[in-house]
């Protein structure tokens, strides 16, 4: 079992930035990629971007120059870094170890005008 804790959400300006954060517990060994996803209301859950063990990242084109993700394989947490944020960047944002059935219980982000 893996348990994923996210913090760091919050109300921000558009224009503001955040900082996601996503600590890992219990059987972490079995954690390989990492990523962070969010959900709008009455749209999908998609991806934002991924993280490799080794640090190979991808990321969603509308977040692209905006958002890094990065991880810390030692303190097994990753983050999301969200700069220059939008209106339609609001949503709840969750960590996801890949491959795997494991998800955050989310944290809200929301980008006012």
């Amino acid at each position: 079992q893996v348990q994923l804790v996210e913090s760091g959400g919050g109300l921000v300006q558009v224009g503001g930035s955040l900082r996601l954060s996503c600590g890992a517990s219990g059987s972490t060994l079995s954690i390989r990629a990492m990523g962070w996803y969010r959900q709008a209301p009455g749209k999908q859950r998609e991806v934002v971007a991924r993280v490799s063990t080794r640090g190979m990242t991808y990321y969603v084109d509308s977040v692209k120059g905006r958002f890094t993700i990065s991880r810390d394989n030692a303190k097994n947490t990753v983050s999301l870094q969200m700069n220059d944020l939008k209106p339609e960047d609001t949503a709840v944002y969750f960590c996801h170890a890949e491959e795997t059935s494991y998800w955050g219980q989310g944290t809200q982000v929301t980008v006012s005008s």
